[in-house]
């Protein structure tokens, strides 16, 4: 049997469409493979790592919802000549979301960093994945774990080491501080963030 122009094209659209399929139901399962959608169940006790962790994690929701469903034009938007673009606010955040996770292992945050090829997607992604690692290495650790947990910069042969103290009321308290800033722009840009979001239940409204 011989198949004529119309069969060879009703094959390349059955192909294309099935590509098409495939390529949305990956995209799908990455949207809902990210950290935070929903803020996770909070532990059975208050130790000093779970209250650590508990905080990463109210960061995290916090900034999933904040940078979730952008648009060029905000990623763009720069509330002043000399201020940051919303864009710009997502890198930042970024790489004090590397510092948070590297504290438990006093592993050096390397210095300068080049995040120049990053999309928004990138920077979202890598982010809130940073996040949930720095919570899952700060959960059920005690008080004497702390103490071997450090926030150290390095820069060529030159390091320098600060205690999670300067963590706490620097890159944490930091990056919730920019993630309201992104939540603010966002506003302006005219795409607020879903309104049934629940930062006190960690969750959508119904």
């Amino acid at each position: 049997m011989k198949f004529g122009v119309n069969d060879n094209r009703y094959n390349m659209t059955q192909k294309l469409s099935f590509l098409l399929i495939i390529f949305l139901m990956t995209t799908s399962l990455k949207a809902q493979d990210l950290p935070y959608k929903e803020i996770p169940d909070y532990p059975a006790d208050y130790t000093p790592g779970n209250v650590a962790a508990r905080m990463i994690d109210g960061l995290g929701f916090r900034f999933y919802w904040a940078t979730e469903g952008l648009r060029p034009e905000d990623l763009a938007y720069q509330p002043s000549e000399d201020a940051r673009t919303l864009l710009e606010t997502m890198r930042h955040i970024y790489g004090m979301s590397e510092m948070i996770m590297n504290a438990p292992s006093a592993t050096p945050n390397e210095r300068p960093a080049d995040f120049s090829g990053y999309s928004y997607e990138d920077f979202r992604r890598k982010t809130l994945e940073n996040l949930k690692a720095a919570s899952k290495a700060m959960a059920n650790k005690n008080a004497e774990d702390f103490e071997s947990f450090e926030v150290i910069f390095k820069r060529g042969e030159q390091q320098s080491s600060f205690p999670y103290w300067n963590l706490i009321n620097g890159m944490l308290s930091d990056c919730i501080y920019h993630t309201g800033q992104i939540t603010l722009m966002r506003r302006s840009s005219g795409n607020p963030i879903n309104p049934n979001v629940s930062v006190f239940m960690g969750r959508l409204r119904n």
